[in-house]
C-alpha cells in the first residue's frame, strides 16, 4: 500500500503546485500600467465607465443593449441622490454643467425655481464640495442678456437673480446659458439652459457642504419647466429619498410607468405657487385624529418641500399628533432630546434596529381627500437621538403660529413620490428607494460599446457611467474589479506610514471590506502624490455583484470619500471597471481535485492500517500451540569455556 499513499502525495502536490503557478484569480496589481495623468486633473470626476476585456475585441452585446422604459416615446433623465436627509440636511445629485464638463454637487429642493452654483467671480462664496464654476473654461457658456423678461445688473448688461429663504440664507448672481448634463444613468441627452452664477452667497447656503440647488419648483427658471418648455421630457418628475441609516436614493426628470399600488393627491397650481395636497386625515394606530379637515387648508395649503427636513404642522394638528403618539408609547421612557435649547419629544428603550420600530411605535396614515391613504412608517416621523444610542424623537413639530402645513422629506423617506404637473396629482408609493430600479423592473440605461482604442477613460465625456444593477442573466458580463486613482495634496512620505489607515477610511465610506482595497501602485512628486487603488470582490466570490459595484460608483462619482484633514484635499480619476478574467480548467477545479485526493489518502492511510493489523494477526495465528505439560526434548549443555 506503500505505492498507493506515494501517488496520492504525487497527485495532491501535482494539483496544488499548478493552481499556484498558473495566473491568479486577479491581475498582478503591481504590474498594472500606472499613468500619470495630470492632464485628467481638472476635469477629474468625468467618468464614462466600461469593461475592457484583453482577450476580445468585442464585449457581450447584450450587456450594452439599452433598455427603455415601457411604451415611452420621450425620455427621462435617471439621476441617482447623495447624502442623508438627517446627518447632511438635505439630499444632492450631480449636474455637469459646461464644455468640457465641470460637476457640481446641487441639493433638490422642491421648493426652489433657480439652479445655481457658485461662480469663479464670486465675491462672497463658501468653501464648498467641488471648484466654482469657470465661464471662461466653458466654450459653450454665454451670458443672459438684459432683456424684459428678467431682471437686470446695474449696467442693464445682462440678468440677474437673487433668492432669500426663510432661514435668512440668500443666493445672488448672474444668469447665464450653457450645456447641462444628466450622467449616464440617463436616457436625456445634454441640454442647454439657464442657470445662477453665483457672486454672493450668506447664512447656510455659504457654509453647507453642497455646492449649490437644484430647482424643481414651478417657474420659467426651474430646470423641469425649461426641459418641458423644449418638449425633451414630459411634464413629470419623481424623488425617491432613502430610510433611515440609508440614505441616497434615486431620481426622474420626466415621466415614469406609475406602480399600480400608487396612491395620488390632487395639486392644485392654482392654490399654491408650491407643491401641494389635499391631506384632509391623520391617523395613528388606526385612529383617526380629532381634527377638522380644514386644519390642513390654511394659508398655502400642505406643502410638499424635499428642501426640508421635518415636517411642521399648524398647533391643533401638531398637538394632536402629539397626544396620539404619546398615547402610543406609555411603555418607553421619555429622556431629554440631544439639543437643550429645544424642547424634542424623544423615547428611549424602542432598540437600535431601525427596522423593528413598527414594534414600539405605532404607525400612522395620512388620508387624502379623495379617500386614498399614504402608510407612514415610524421611520417617517422619527429621528435618531444623537447622544442615545436606541433612543428616538419626533420629527414633527409645530409650525409656530403658521397655519400652512409643511411637510418635509422625512415623510417621504422610503416613498416614491412622483410630481405629475401635467395631471395636477402628486403620487405616493412606499417602498425600498435604495433598490428603485429592480422593483420598478427598470435597469439603468447602459453605455455605448467603447472603441478598441480607448486605452483610459476619457476625459471628455459627460458623466459617470454606473454598472447596471439587478440579477447577472445569463451572458452578461460580470464585474471582477474597480479601479481609480487618487491624488492627494500631500507628500508620499509623509502618507506612507498611513497606508493602511487610508485604505481602511475608503473601504469604510465605499461600505466595503479593508481587505478588498488594495492600493496597486503610486507616483509622487513635490507635494503631491498620486494613488492607483483597486476595489477587489470579497473573499470568496469570483466578483463583484451589479448592486455592489453600482453604490461603489455612486459614491465615488458623487465624491463621496470623506476623508481626515490630515490627508490633505483629493481628486478622483482614471476609473475603469474590468470583468473577472479566464481562468484555466486547473484554476476553475483544483479546489475539488485537492479535496479528491486529500479523500484518496486519507483512504489510502485506512486501507494501509487495515492491511498492517491483518497482517499482524495472520502472523499471531501461524505460531504453533504447545499444551503446558507436553515433554520437551532436553538440551545438551555446553561447556564453559576458559
Amino acid at each position: 500500500m506503500g505505492w498507493l499513499l506515494t501517488l496520492a502525495i504525487l497527485f495532491f502536490t501535482t494539483a496544488v503546485s499548478a493552481a499556484a503557478i498558473s495566473p491568479s484569480n486577479y491581475p498582478n496589481h503591481h504590474s498594472i500600467r500606472f499613468v500619470n495623468n495630470t492632464s485628467a486633473r481638472g476635469n477629474a470626476m468625468v467618468l464614462p465607465l466600461f469593461f475592457k476585456q484583453r482577450n476580445s475585441n468585442r464585449l457581450n452585446d447584450d450587456f450594452f443593449t439599452r433598455r427603455h422604459l415601457h411604451a415611452r416615446t420621450i425620455p427621462n433623465a435617471r439621476m441617482p441622490l447623495h447624502d442623508d436627509l438627517l446627518l447632511n440636511g438635505y439630499y444632492t445629485t450631480r449636474l455637469w454643467i459646461g464644455t468640457p464638463p465641470q460637476q457640481f454637487a446641487l441639493i433638490v429642493d422642491t421648493g426652489s425655481t433657480v439652479t445655481y452654483v457658485p461662480c469663479s467671480t464670486c465675491r462672497q462664496c463658501g468653501k464648498h464640495q467641488d471648484p466654482r464654476f469657470q465661464p471662461e473654461s466653458s466654450s459653450t457658456y454665454e451670458p443672459l442678456k438684459c432683456n424684459i423678461d428678467c431682471s437686470c445688473d446695474s449696467n442693464r448688461e445682462q440678468c440677474i437673480y437673487e433668492r432669500q429663504y426663510a432661514e435668512m440664507s440668500s443666493s445672488s448672481g448672474v444668469l447665464g446659458v450653457d450645456i447641462i448634463s444628466f450622467g449616464n444613468q440617463s436616457d436625456l441627452q445634454p441640454q442647454r439652459a439657464t442657470f445662477g452664477c453665483e457672486n454672493m452667497e450668506t447664512g447656510d447656503l455659504y457654509s453647507q457642504h453642497a455646492d449649490g440647488i437644484m430647482g424643481l419648483g414651478s417657474g420659467d427658471l426651474s430646470i423641469v419647466d425649461q426641459l418641458v418648455e423644449k418638449g425633451v421630457i414630459s411634464d413629470s418628475f419623481s424623488l425617491c429619498y432613502g430610510g433611515m441609516d440609508v440614505g441616497g436614493g434615486s431620481m426622474v426628470l420626466g415621466g415614469i410607468s406609475s406602480p399600480k399600488e400608487m396612491a395620488f393627491s390632487r395639486s392644485d397650481p392654482i392654490r399654491s405657487p408650491y407643491y401641494n395636497i389635499e391631506l384632509n386625515e391623520i391617523h395613528i394606530a388606526g385612529k383617526k385624529l380629532p381634527l377638522n379637515p380644514k386644519v390642513f387648508d390654511g394659508k398655502h395649503g400642505t406643502v410638499l418641500d424635499s428642501g426640508t427636513t421635518y415636517a411642521y404642522l399648524p398647533q391643533a394638528a401638531f398637538e394632536a399628533f402629539k397626544a396620539a403618539i404619546l398615547e402610543e408609547t406609555q411603555s418607553l421612557k421619555r429622556i431629554q432630546g440631544p439639543d437643550p435649547n429645544y424642547n424634542d419629544i424623544c423615547f428611549a428603550g424602542a432598540g437600535s434596529d431601525a427596522a423593528q420600530l413598527s414594534k414600539a411605535f405605532p404607525s400612522a396614515e395620512m388620508v387624502f381627500s379623495n379617500g386614498q391613504k399614504l402608510l407612514l412608517a415610524p421611520e417617517n416621523y422619527l429621528f435618531r437621538h444623537s447622544k442615545v444610542h436606541g433612543a428616538y424623537c419626533l420629527g414633527i413639530f409645530q409650525n409656530g403660529k403658521e397655519s400652512t402645513t409643511l411637510l418635509g422629506g422625512i415623510i417621504v423617506r422610503n416613498t416614491l413620490v412622483t410630481y405629475d404637473r401635467e395631471h395636477e396629482k402628486v403620487g405616493f408609493w412606499k417602498t425600498n428607494c435604495s433598490e428603485l430600479w429592480e422593483r420598478l423592473h427598470l435597469l439603468p440605461a447602459s453605455p455605448p460599446l467603447p472603441s478598441d482604442t480607448d486605452e483610459v477613460n476619457s476625459t471628455t465625456g459627460i458623466a459617470p457611467m454606473l454598472a447596471p444593477t439587478g440579477p447577472q442573466a445569463p451572458g452578461e458580463v460580470k464585474i471582477g474589479l474597480i479601479k481609480f486613482s487618487m491624488l492627494l495634496t500631500i507628500n508620499y512620505t509623509e502618507l506612507k506610514p498611513h497606508i493602511s489607515e487610508l485604505a481602511q477610511f475608503i473601504a469604510k465610506d465605499l461600505d466595503v471590506k479593508p481587505s478588498q482595497v488594495q492600493l496597486t501602485n503610486y507616483s509622487s512628486g513635490g507635494n503631491e502624490t498620486l494613488l492607483r487603488w483597486a476595489i477587489l470582490p470579497a473573499h470568496y466570490d469570483d466578483y463583484i455583484s451589479n448592486a455592489t459595484a453600482m453604490k461603489i460608483v455612486s459614491r465615488l462619482s458623487g465624491n463621496q470619500l470623506h476623508l481626515p484633514d490630515s490627508f490633505g484635499s483629493y481628486e478622483l480619476s482614471e476609473w475603469s471597471m474590468e470583468p473577472p478574467p479566464q481562468r484555466t480548467w486547473w484554476q476553475q477545479h483544483y479546489l475539488d481535485l485537492v479535496i479528491a485526493f486529500a479523500v484518496v489518502i486519507v483512504i489510502g492511510m485506512l486501507a494501509s492500517g487495515g492491511w498492517f493489523i491483518w497482517r499482524r494477526n495472520q502472523n499471531q495465528a501461524e505460531v504453533p500451540y504447545k499444551p503446558v505439560d507436553s515433554v520437551v526434548a532436553e538440551q545438551e549443555l555446553q561447556p564453559l569455556q576458559n
